[in-house]
């Protein structure tokens, strides 16, 4: 019999694709508040600039390394420019949706992935370096890798390792990116001279709100129809979120006496990259305790990272890459097929070998992720200056690479200092008091 198209199960698919479209505006948003004022536009371009790029990749060749036919690491050519992916649904991934809808949700996160990498690396790489870096890190890390999880015949996933929406092959791949990249890079000149504050925290709760949003999207989207299991992950979704934001409110009154803006929204963001690899195989309950603990786990790893001389600029690899390594490994812990027949059970319902194969899955991306980014960045540096002068990080990046200002007070008038005028800070200065945590 013939596969045939449910329009619930196609509308709910294209609904999932624009949330998860959102989620890169959205970031941009997150990330852009975050930095200095004189670096908003370019950290916002880094976000908008990958939607382009990548999905011209994907289209292109991506798509069909990731997903087309194949062997169990690489996929050939022979989809390229979407050719023979039209209207037909493909059983090997969604037998109710055409083929066409799963390939655009697919471009979603692979876009999104290279973008959550660039908040390692704001206020001193290049742009023209970024660009470059974009390509060449989603043909040489992130189309093997999603062929290696999702992929018809994929090695980790014959293996059985879970990954239900991008714990290994978003978060994990690009929160050990963004470390190596950190460290190849060095610090920003002003790191030296003292912490840095966010220039616009309303942003920054806007963007992680919009992520929210779209997450249902990124997790229940990722059930390829409107069924029970997309119910499941997208209250799991939330539930995981809303645990991991009370844990780092609290986590914050206990260490500081206070909580922050800044760190509720980043208490969010962990709790949903935590749920995104378990979303469609635990409990709610599960997921209750998966959110407390990837905050647990997310809050330490800022701590000992703001210790060191790493200037992983807003935290990804704590934000992204320990909260998925420790999704991955509780979805291995809690997984269970009362919730879906498709997935495993995990250590608690009898089978802890899941929780093996949920380890060697992190590790294969963690180790992919390095080796590659390292030789990626080593190779750009060999033909570019890939870091962006002094004086231009004095400057700022929206001045250097795109010559233009976040905001123009030109017509206002400059007063010397920063003094303000009708409550508008006017001059940043280069280094500010600390108010809130950049993560």
């Amino acid at each position: 019999m013939s596969p045939v198209i449910s329009a619930g199960d196609t509308a709910w698919v294209l609904v999932s694709t624009g949330l998860v479209m959102l989620m890169v505006p959205g970031l941009a948003l997150f990330y852009g508040g975050l930095v200095r004022q004189k670096n908003a536009l370019n950290t916002f371009m880094m976000s908008l600039s990958a939607l382009g790029i990548v999905t011209v990749q994907w289209v292109l060749g991506g798509y069909s390394i990731a997903f087309g036919p194949g062997n169990s690491w690489l996929g050939g050519l022979s989809w390229w420019g979407l050719a023979g992916v039209g209207a037909a649904p493909n059983p090997a991934y969604a037998a109710t949706v055409p083929h066409l809808a799963f390939a655009v949700f697919q471009a979603m996160f692979a876009a999104i992935t290279v973008a959550l990498i660039s908040g390692a690396v704001v206020e001193r790489l290049r742009f023209s370096a970024y660009l470059l870096f974009a390509l060449a890190w989603t043909t040489f890390v992130y189309d093997p890798l999603a062929r290696w999880v999702w992929g018809d015949g994929g090695w980790l996933r014959s293996l059985g390792a879970l990954d239900f929406a991008g714990g290994t092959v978003v978060h994990v791949s690009a929160g050990t990116a963004a470390l190596v990249a950190a460290v190849m890079l060095g610090q920003r000149r002003a790191v030296a001279r003292g912490a840095l504050v966010p220039h616009n925290v309303p942003f920054t709760l806007l963007g992680a709100g919009l992520l929210w949003f779209g997450w249902f999207g990124f997790n229940a989207g990722s059930a390829l129809g409107a069924s029970p299991v997309a119910v499941n992950a997208l209250v799991t979704t939330h539930a995981a979120a809303a645990a991991a934001l009370t844990a780092w409110l609290l986590l914050d009154l206990w260490r500081n006496g206070r909580t922050t803006a800044v760190g509720a929204a980043t208490g969010a963001i962990v709790g949903l990259v935590a749920i995104t690899p378990a979303a469609g195989f635990v409990t709610p309950r599960a997921a209750l305790v998966i959110g407390v603990l990837a905050a647990g786990c997310s809050y330490g790893a800022m701590q000992l990272r703001a210790r060191t001389r790493i200037d992983d600029a807003l935290d990804v690899f704590a934000c992204h890459g320990v909260a998925g390594i420790a999704g991955a490994l509780l979805t291995g812990v809690f997984a269970t097929t009362s919730v879906n027949a498709a997935g495993a059970d995990g250590l608690l319902a009898g089978h802890p070998e899941q929780l093996g194969v949920q380890t060697v899955a992190v590790l294969v991306t963690m180790a992919l992720s390095a080796t590659l980014t390292a030789a990626i960045i080593a190779t750009l540096r060999a033909v570019m200056a890939i870091r962006v002068s002094l004086g231009d990080e004095l400057v700022g990046l929206d001045a250097s690479d795109h010559g233009e200002e976040a905001y123009h007070v030109g017509d206002v008038g400059e007063l010397a200092g920063g003094a303000p005028l009708g409550g508008v800070i006017l001059i940043q200065p280069e280094e500010a008091p600390v108010t809130a945590s950049a993560a």
